[in-house]
């Protein structure tokens, strides 16, 4: 904390005409003063009022400065009338007490940036006073500062499962700070709640589905808060996405069938297959978390090494719908046509007619809920967009 007590006169005038003169030219925060506020006439000097002590934190010259630190303004002997805090990045917002005796930042500050505070008070005779204040951030390299992605995209039209999927690409210790500056917020209000999949990954939800046409912000204001381990959050993430039509689909590994629902009405119902023994798909709530026009399957990357006897590499699979990161698609499997309805022959997928899954691709978003039936391997909330695997009691107890 700096103290900055600021003498009257004529003297003091043309002394602070010589530093804004300096400053303005070369101090890097981009700021001019002279063009923000005037400075105070000779005539409006007054030798009988004592100086008003403006003080600020961080210091006048200070290097090195965390960027989370609150900057704050106060006055002693008199009033802030305003205070401005910028860089060349832009300003740093703040609020002035009601009793003008401080001013205290509701923004953080950048890495390696220089700021310049240009505080303004009046002394108990009314007149004004001015003091600058210069100080410098630390650096931060990539490698302390942690990336936010986000899903949804912003703009895009999601199904009524899908979750918020915030990941950061280097991993966050104190998930209690972060999770207190992210924020889901959507019309019409739903309640929900943030789990932590890991140090990497948090996922937040409403208690149940989005209710059709619902608008949603995810606000993820985590720039430059402390992550722990000398790892700060590296920028906000500001989306918006729309939620569509209550996509529905119920899948009953027993009876061979898809039950397709839009908006609670049956639209259709096809035959599928899904895993045969040793292979068997999980029963529980899943939601498309990726699509695929066409896409290589290799079952290698299921744990299923070439050679085997159940070994495939299938360069071209049609109309392909990811449920799960373990790898269980619904997709096109012409191969199987013969057994869709009848029994289960996949190696975990849901496969359908080439014609019933092109309908259905092209009828689906991400976040369009698969519910299966009908066996005895169940789902987990942590393979992929599981969430609603888990009953919200439990689901809120895995938040910071």
């Amino acid at each position: 904390m700096t103290s900055t007590p600021v003498r009257r006169g004529l003297g003091a005038v043309a002394l602070l005409a010589a530093v804004t003169s300096t400053l303005s030219a070369c101090d890097g925060s981009g700021f001019s003063s002279s063009s923000e506020t005037p400075r105070p006439s000779a005539a409006s000097s007054s030798a009988a009022a004592q100086p008003v002590d403006i003080t600020t934190n961080p210091a006048q010259g200070a290097t090195g400065v965390g960027v989370d630190t609150v900057v704050k303004v106060g006055a002693r002997g008199g009033d802030l009338t305003s205070v401005v805090v910028r860089s060349k990045a832009g300003p740093v917002p703040g609020t002035l007490a009601d009793d003008g005796s401080s001013w205290t930042a509701s923004g953080r500050l950048e890495p390696g940036t220089r700021y310049r505070i240009h505080a303004v008070a009046t002394d108990q005779a009314g007149e004004r006073q001015e003091s600058d204040t210069l100080f410098t951030t630390q650096n931060l390299t990539l490698d302390q500062q942690t990336y936010p992605s986000v899903a949804p995209l912003d703009g895009e039209t999601v199904g009524v499962g899908m979750p918020v999927v915030v990941s950061f690409d280097l991993p966050v210790a104190d998930k209690a700070a972060f999770e207190k500056h992210m924020v889901v917020t959507s019309t019409p209000a739903q309640a929900g709640g943030w789990r932590w999949v890991s140090d990497r990954e948090a996922h937040w939800r409403p208690r149940s589905y989005w209710k059709a046409g619902t608008k949603v912000k995810v606000a993820v204001d985590v720039n430059s808060v402390p992550a722990g381990n000398g790892i700060y959050g590296q920028e906000d993430r500001d989306i918006d996405f729309a939620v569509g039509a209550a996509h529905i689909y119920r899948v009953n590994a027993k009876t061979h069938r898809m039950k397709v629902y839009n908006d609670g009405r049956l639209v259709r119902t096809l035959p599928i297959t899904t895993g045969k023994p040793g292979f068997i798909t999980r029963s529980g709530t899943k939601v498309i978390m990726e699509k695929f026009a066409s896409r290589r399957m290799n079952s290698e990357t299921v744990g299923i090494p070439q050679g085997s006897s159940e070994a495939y590499d299938l360069d071209d699979v049609k109309w392909a719908m990811r449920l799960t990161s373990s790898g269980e698609f619904i997709h096109a499997a012409p191969w199987s046509v013969g057994s869709q309805g009848r029994e289960n022959v996949s190696h975990g997928c849901t496969g359908m007619s080439t014609a019933d899954a092109k309908w259905l691709y092209d009828r689906s978003r991400r976040g369009d809920v698969v519910e299966y039936v009908g066996t005895d391997r169940p789902m987990t909330a942590d393979n992929g967009w599981g969430d609603w695997n888990l009953p919200f009691s439990s689901y809120q107890q895995s938040d910071a």
